[in-house]
């Protein structure tokens, strides 16, 4: 099964692409038919959006990259060299001679020609064992090429997906009502309403990581935090996991905030909490909540399970198959209710009797005599 796992997985990462690529396409292949009315271009329509849409994708992962990387390089930088004048300063609140005896290697001052005498006896472990880390060497490598397969793999199937999406719409549904034709309204009444979920939810999910991150950026430059751009572009791009991923970049923020004063980063966090409040109260159950038809309380629900389950991708799979059960088994209970109500309309008295409860106008005739005996009560008090 491990393996068959293993070998379906460019496939499955393929259709993952094509369906998050779809959404874009859909929306460039509307633009097109209403610009291009000519034969010749409806045509090449498909191809046309396709590229669109994956040049689209690509540039959003690139201005991304690019906002966030820089910054965080340099962040990196500046913290490296805050180490040796943050040690002083640890030595001197605790103490030397206490810190020494936890930390002997601290002794005579922080000196970086200590790292660089255990990235000696590193190296010289790594010759005596040079087996063992070319092994290891191969073994990454190994991992990584395989990724890189994997990917590239993916990306031409999603392609192959994506042109013949309406063909392998109708074969599989061709299938389903061959094999199974008594079930196969239901299946297909299923199926649709998990991919509406899940496009709402992508849809809904993106919106809200958008609106986060543009005010997280307003925000930061009118209090003059450091680092506003790529902040606020990293917690937008963690806020695509639902309600984890904004604490996730804000705490990310918060430890760059330190690079630069830890008073700033106190405040930096309060900010985020007010942020985090305006956007979980007003922002997230109007673009999400509504979205995907699914009340808050579950939507936590749903992400505590599947984040325990499967980690990130449990979190992002778990919010729209819960939304597309709540709404399964809204309509189901709809559907019983109404036809009770059909039949009470119908036959009354059957299904009184098959409740085994009192005719309404018996229950009526109690209720008017418990209330007259009370007014007779209050009047002779």
């Amino acid at each position: 099964v491990t393996l068959g796992i293993d070998a379906a997985t460019p496939l499955l990462v393929g259709c993952v692409m094509a369906y998050v690529i779809n959404i874009l396409m859909n929306f460039y292949e509307k633009w097109y038919d209403r610009i291009f009315k000519v034969e010749v271009a409806k045509k090449v329509k498909r191809i046309v959006c396709i590229i669109f849409a994956f040049l689209s994708l690509g540039g959003i992962l690139a201005f991304i990259v690019n906002m966030i990387l820089p910054e965080l390089i340099n962040c990196i930088a500046s913290f490296i060299r805050m180490i040796p004048d943050a040690v002083d300063w640890l030595v001197e609140f605790v103490g030397e001679e206490r810190l020494y005896d936890y930390f002997p290697f601290l002794q005579g001052g922080f000196d970086f020609s200590t790292i660089s005498t255990q990235i000696e006896e590193l190296l010289k472990s790594l010759l005596n064992g040079v087996g063992g880390a070319v092994g290891s060497i191969v073994t990454a490598l190994t991992n990584v090429v395989s990724v890189i397969v994997s990917f590239v793999i993916g990306l031409i199937f999603s392609l192959y997906v994506l042109l013949d999406k309406e063909k392998l719409c109708a074969q599989a549904k061709q299938m389903v009502t061959t094999y199974l034709p008594k079930k196969s309204e239901k299946i297909l009444y299923v199926t649709r309403v998990v991919n509406e979920s899940f496009h709402s939810f992508i849809v809904g999910q993106v919106t809200e990581a958008v609106i986060l991150g543009v005010l997280c950026i307003i925000g930061m430059s009118i209090f003059r935090f450091p680092y506003a751009v790529m902040i606020g572009v990293f917690i937008g791009f963690t806020a695509l996991i639902p309600i984890a991923g904004a604490y996730i970049g804000s705490g990310v923020g918060a430890v760059l905030m330190l690079t630069t004063d830890p008073l700033l980063a106190l405040e930096f966090l309060i900010f985020i909490v007010v942020l985090q409040q305006l956007e979980g109260n007003l922002i997230y159950p109007r673009v999400v909540g509504n979205s995907i038809g699914l009340p808050g309380i579950w939507v936590l629900t749903a992400v505590t399970v599947g984040g325990g389950v499967l980690g990130i991708g449990g979190m992002l799979l778990a919010v729209p198959l819960a939304a597309a059960a709540y709404r399964l088994l809204r309509e189901d209970m709809t559907r019983r209710q109404s036809k009770v109500t059909e039949r009470i309309a119908e036959d009354p008295q059957t299904v009184v009797e098959e409740k085994k409860v009192e005719e309404p106008q018996t229950v009526v005739e109690k209720v008017a005599e418990e209330v007259a005996e009370e007014v007779a009560e209050e009047i002779a008090k």
